[in-house]
Parts: structure tokens; sequence; C-alpha cells
């Protein structure tokens, strides 16, 4: 049901997360605090899409990315898996992401693309709607763990994955670095269309995911009828 498989996601674990995670641990690091660093580094993120340097604005949120990748890999390294912890990674990585969308609006509104906020803010929302349908799910009683995380198109690594490439491609075109322009086309316009259709994708594949994970908790629902 995910574009990332559960076997791709343990040999991740064990081969990456877990090794770099204790070199984490080494420098006296906590989960909690590559979490609240993960953050930090997405408001830094965010000033520079607001400020519409996307090349700058997408490598440091694929930096900050990394802090969200590992601070549940060094809690396990460590044995300080603990719920509040579980609460702080959430918490904050919806909080990231949020304020990553923001940074990338207030840079459409000050380049007055009008479509772009418009998928900006789309893209938002649908991307909060897929973490808000897993946490209802959860609450409930279905798919406890890490069940849901494996269902839908978009988990947020991969709507990570798409808005770094959106705008790492938008920040080169905008600089004309690999781009030889024909006459009367200039680099600063030529950016729209890698972020619109990174934009346009995350809201696409997010809404796909958040369907997928409603029928999900359905059938959940109906086996749990007939069980009882």
């Amino acid at each position: 049901m995910s574009v990332v498989p559960t076997s791709f996601r343990s040999r991740i674990r064990s081969t990456i997360e877990t090794p770099v995670a204790r070199i984490f641990g080494r420098l006296g690091l906590s989960p909690n605090a590559l979490t609240l660093i993960g953050f930090g580094i997405a408001i830094v993120g965010a000033y520079f899409a607001a400020m519409q340097d996307w090349l700058t604005a997408g490598l440091v949120v694929a930096f900050g990315a990394v802090f969200d990748l590992f601070d549940g890999a060094l809690a396990r390294a460590t044995g300080k898996v603990s719920k509040f912890g579980a609460f702080m990674d959430s918490t904050f990585d919806r909080a990231g992401e949020a304020v990553v969308f923001v940074g990338i609006l207030v840079g459409l509104v000050a380049a007055e693309f009008k479509l772009g906020v418009t998928l900006a803010a789309s893209a938002m929302v649908a991307s909060f709607m897929v973490s808000y349908v897993r946490a209802r799910s959860e609450s409930l009683g279905f798919s406890p763990g890490t069940g849901m995380a494996n269902v839908g198109l978009a988990p947020r690594e991969v709507r990570m994955v798409i808005l770094v490439v959106g705008l790492v491609a938008a920040g080169l075109l905008a600089r004309s670095v690999f781009v030889d322009y024909p006459a009367g086309v200039t680099g600063p316009q030529s950016w729209h269309l890698a972020l619109v259709g990174s934009l346009g994708l995350i809201t696409i594949l997010s809404t796909i995911t958040t369907i997928q994970r409603i029928l999900f908790t359905y059938r959940q629902s109906k086996t749990q009828e007939v069980s009882k």
C-alpha cells in the first residue's frame, strides 16, 4: 500500500539509521534534542523559502529531515523510547512541515504567483489530512504501532523528498544554472513549473493517501464488528 515497502524500511533501519543514531548518541544528543534541532532547521529553511531563495531552502529542509529521520532511531538504539518522545516527534514533525509550507507561501505571495500560493496551501492541508487520519485512527484503536505508517502512497518521507526536489529544482532554474534560456525568457520566471509540479504532486498523492487510510480504517472497523 505504500511506495516505501516495509522490507526497505527495515533494511534502511539496520544499515543506516541505527549506526548513525549511535553516533549522535556518542555526541551526547538525546532523541528529543534531535527533534528540536530538526524543528529549528525547518524554521531556517522556511526563512529562505520566504526570501525566495528556493535552492538554499531545499538544501536546508533536506538537512533538517536528517534529524527527523534519526530521532526515533536514536531512541530505539539507546533504549530511550517513551510515549512523550513519540508525542514530541509527531508534534514537531507537523510543526516543522507547517512552518516550511508557510515559508513557501510567503515567498510565493511576494512573487505574486497566485497559482503557486493556492497549490502551497492545498499541499499543506492535504499533508495534514494524511497525518490527522493516522492520528485519529490510532486514537480509536485502529492500526496500532507503525501499521498506518505503511498505508498510502505519500507518507511524510515521500512528501519531503518531493518538496525538496521541487525547491532545489526551482532554485537551480531561477539561477539559470543548467538552462540556456531563449531570448525573452529569464531564469527567475522559469522556476514556476518546478515548484508548481512538486506542490501539485504532493496535493494529489496526499489526497490519495488520505483516502487509502480512510478505507483501510473502514475495513478494520468492519473486521472488528464481525469478530464481535
